[in-house]
């Protein structure tokens, strides 16, 4: 036990390695913060995979900041990883299936005598994963959460997006993730060479993204199976029904302050949860009570604390406290503040491009009407691309088929750069060396500034050569200077156009209707810019390769090449869908 000083009322007791006894009689273990005073307190709870001795939270310095506010914190190791007992497998046993951790934790933490039995959960990303896997088993003395940057569905915002793997984000988290955990996994008496060797392949996890094929990935073979049977689910078929947090918003009964970035991999998560919870929850107060608020940031273990992200200092506006924006938060839900909490608007935006913050009653916010722009003929004049082409808000004319065409190599593909993902070239980013092998449509400056505010798509009438192919489609801001900074993206692998449970393959030159999910976002162009979509059919290795035939792209060493052709003419007006405010 170890007493430190911090600010705030009350000095701070640690306890380390707390046994707490789940359902099954597995032991997960958690370091506790607790203000050093008589009484009861609240308390608040980060669940992760990581490290309690290393998490966000406990990098962040939560225990002893929250502590020294009059809370106990306990962060806690989830099953099987490092202090915790058992068998690791994501998100598996944070739900309502056989075991759950999550509740039996919650309750456990009621009991204690220094609990007041008002428990609030902390966290983001797999942190947030295990706050809302929680809610479907609607703990007793759960009171509220602060749920940062995380997934509805681990489908479709975490392992895939729009059908394609995440590859990047996905390889580099299982090799990092299982050498932490590699002693465990190993045979006994192979429990050192087996450490070295995974440990070595996660600091030189660059190379396994070029490897192939993809599954099995020789360095965790036979450690664990969920990273194999995650890739022999291309579809959304029922195994990923167990790991849908959508499924239960309906079961949610307390308020959640959903905290998101527009360049974060889980933004649609964010969104998706938000809007989940704000029609479906259990409860009135419930409903009401959901908050959600979304930054210009990337994905950060404290996000209000930054101002810049990838190549955009977005101002000190952007710095809302990271501590005292959760603190006042809890204070209300925990405590009974009376400061206003419940009585904000419910949505709170970063509109970047002029760098404001706005506030909404709903989201998409109902003001904003949805915008074609159109791929249109001519030349821009703008870019050196493939073909330089126009953006235009007029509707194609009345003539003859138009095309774009271009050849998909898959032994070859464009490089992805920027984005909502989490490699080190994250955020936003100027695209202007990435854009000679791709399709780009450019208006011509702007006379007024562009508010666009709210979800995002683009509409592709395309055909391809071959049986499946990618459509990645890019946002850009064009500035007077020529920056072609990223504003949002996405990306659907073309088998997925009719459904994710149940793909199709394409028939080939047949001209198909395409929907690309961009997410959301909220950006000023400003006049004298111009607005750019960038279209290609790969984004490597963000999003693993498509051969191209059809199969099972993570079980496959080679393809084929496919000539790809978007149209723009009357009756197949290739656009994009943009909410303007």
């Amino acid at each position: 036990m170890t007493v430190t000083e911090t600010k705030g009322e009350f000095g701070v007791i640690i306890e380390r390695n707390i046994d707490i006894p789940m359902r099954d009689g597995t032991i997960l273990r958690s370091d506790v913060w607790r203000p050093d005073a008589e009484g009861r307190f609240p308390v608040l709870i980060e669940r992760t995979p990581y490290d309690k001795g290393g998490s966000s939270e406990s990098n962040l310095g939560a225990g002893e900041f929250y502590a020294s506010h009059g809370y106990v914190v306990v962060i806690q190791d989830v099953r099987g990883r490092f202090a915790s007992d058992g068998e690791f497998y994501p998100f598996r046993d944070d739900g309502d299936g056989e075991n759950q951790d999550g509740y039996d934790t919650v309750e456990w933490a009621a009991e204690q005598s220094w609990s007041n039995g008002k428990i609030g959960t902390i966290g983001g990303s797999y942190s947030g994963a295990t706050q809302y896997r929680m809610l479907s088993t609607q703990p007793p003395h759960l009171v509220a959460q602060f749920a940062r940057q995380s997934s509805a569905d681990y489908y479709d915002e975490w392992v895939y997006r729009g059908g394609a793997f995440e590859h990047g984000f996905n390889t580099m988290w299982t090799l990092k993730h299982t050498a932490t955990n590699a002693r465990k996994l190993a045979p006994v008496g192979s429990e050192d060479e087996v450490s070295a060797l995974v440990n070595q392949a996660s600091d030189d996890y660059l190379k396994w993204l070029e490897n192939l094929p993809i599954s099995p990935l020789p360095p965790v073979e036979d450690l664990h199976n969920w990273y194999a049977e995650w890739l022999k689910h291309p579809n959304h078929d029922e195994f990923w029904e167990e790991f849908s947090n959508s499924r239960s918003h309906d079961r949610a009964n307390v308020p959640v302050h959903h905290f998101g970035s527009w360049y974060d991999c889980f933004l649609a998560g964010t969104i998706r949860n938000y809007v989940g919870m704000r029609e479906k929850a259990a409860t009135p107060e419930a409903r009401t009570g959901q908050r959600m608020t979304i930054g210009p940031w990337v994905h950060n273990p404290g996000p209000a604390d930054m101002r810049e992200a990838g190549e955009v200092d977005f101002g000190e506006q952007a710095i809302l406290g990271w501590f005292d924006t959760r603190l006042r938060w809890f204070d209300h839900w925990l405590k009974g503040a009376d400061n206003g909490v419940d009585t904000d608007k419910p949505v709170k935006l970063f509109t970047m491009g002029i760098n404001e913050w706005r506030e909404f009653d709903e989201w998409p916010p109902k003001e904003i009407k949805y915008t074609p722009f159109y791929l249109s003929k001519g030349k821009s004049g703008s870019v050196n691309s493939l073909n330089n082409g126009v953006l235009s808000a007029e509707e194609p004319g009345l003539f003859g088929e138009v095309f774009d065409e271009y050849e998909s190599d898959p032994e070859n593909p464009i490089r992805s750069f920027g984005g909502g993902h989490l490699g080190d070239d994250n955020g936003p980013r100027d695209q202007r060396g990435h854009e000679d092998g791709v399709l780009t449509y450019t208006t011509s400056e702007l006379d007024e500034p562009l508010n666009v505010t709210g979800p995002v798509k683009a509409i592709l009438y395309a055909s391809s050569s071959a049986l499946d192919t990618d459509w990645v489609v890019r946002i850009t801001d064009v500035h007077s200077d020529g920056t072609s900074m990223l504003i949002c993206d996405g990306i659907l692998r073309a088998r997925f156009h009719e459904s994710f449970e149940n793909p199709t393959t394409l028939v080939p030159h047949m001209p198909t209707k395409f929907e690309v999910d961009l997410w959301a976002t909220s950006h000023v162009f400003k006049s004298g810019h111009r607005l750019r979509v960038a279209v290609t059919s790969s984004g490597f290795p963000r999003w693993d390769r498509n051969w191209q035939t059809g199969k099972n792209n993570a079980l496959e060493t080679s393809g084929i090449k496919a000539q790809n052709r978007i149209f723009r003419d009357a009756m197949r007006p290739s656009h994009v869908l943009l909410p303007l405010l």
